[in-house]
């Protein structure tokens, strides 16, 4: 028995990094999966590697930002599979990285329309039906940066400590129906973002694994393991919350 056995699942920002693992490890789960990403190639790609392990995937090219191509994406989900339980809202951008005073508000809009419009439409078109099958859960990708300040990175800091916020609110207005609605914090991840920040160096690598107390970079299976948690029944007096996964980064 898996732990996510007849649950159906909602994943943005699949086609690769935190999202791929996370869909990966669901379907191993037992879950059946609907995709999403803007990158139309890197979803394929997962959906088309998880069925050839046996599960189940199906994917839908959706820019989060769009909310006619949410509206769309669980629709989808539910006229496919006739329900939501879950509902990863994983899709995000870094945004550039320069002084505030040096980003302009086309970059800085775009981040914030990506990384929390794109968690606030998730939420708008999926809790209404967990809570009318009264259940469900919904996870986001926020980051430690929406904990902390993190220099050159005002619009993704500002847009993360947005979803921490959005998470708690939603959390206290989906209780009654049986919904939890958590968010995950990660800190630095080996995924391709993190490699377009710091150039993919080795300096810039050493410097990585010097940021946290544990002596490593974080993996995206390790937020995969954390969202895993989430979308399973071992966490159903869990919401609300903001689970940090950062090697020790905030605690320092």
């Amino acid at each position: 028995m898996g732990r996510l056995d007849g649950k159906i699942a909602v994943i943005t920002g699949a086609g690769s990094g935190m999202g791929r693992a996370t869909a990966r490890l669901f379907a191993a789960e037992g879950a059946k999966l609907v995709l999403a990403d803007v990158n139309a190639a890197g979803g394929e790609e997962t959906a088309a590697g998880i069925s050839a392990e046996g599960g189940e995937a199906i994917f839908q090219r959706t820019d989060v930002s769009d909310e006619r191509a949410v509206q769309a994406l669980i629709d989808r989900a539910v006229t496919t599979h006739g329900r939501l339980d879950v509902l990863f809202n994983n899709a995000g951008i870094e945004g550039p990285s320069a002084r505030l005073t040096e980003q302009s508000l086309d970059e800085f809009q775009r981040v914030i329309a990506v990384n929390l419009t794109g968690v606030f439409l998730g939420m708008k078109y999926a809790l209404p039906v967990m809570a009318q099958q009264n259940g469900g859960s919904v996870i986001s990708t926020a980051s430690v940066a929406g904990l902390v300040g993190w220099h050159g990175a005002a619009a993704y800091s500002a847009s993360k400590a947005g979803v921490v916020n959005l998470t708690r609110t939603a959390a206290l207005e989906n209780a009654r129906y049986n919904v939890r609605v958590n968010c995950i914090c990660p800190g630095v991840i080996n995924t391709a973002m993190v490699e377009r920040i710091t150039g993919g160096t080795e300096a810039a690598r050493e410097r990585l694994r010097r940021m946290q107390p544990l002596p490593r970079v974080g993996e995206a299976e390790d937020v995969a393991r954390m969202a895993l948690f989430l979308a399973s029944d071992e966490a159903t007096f869990v919401t609300g919350a903001a689970m940090v996964v950062d090697g020790g980064y905030v605690a320092r």
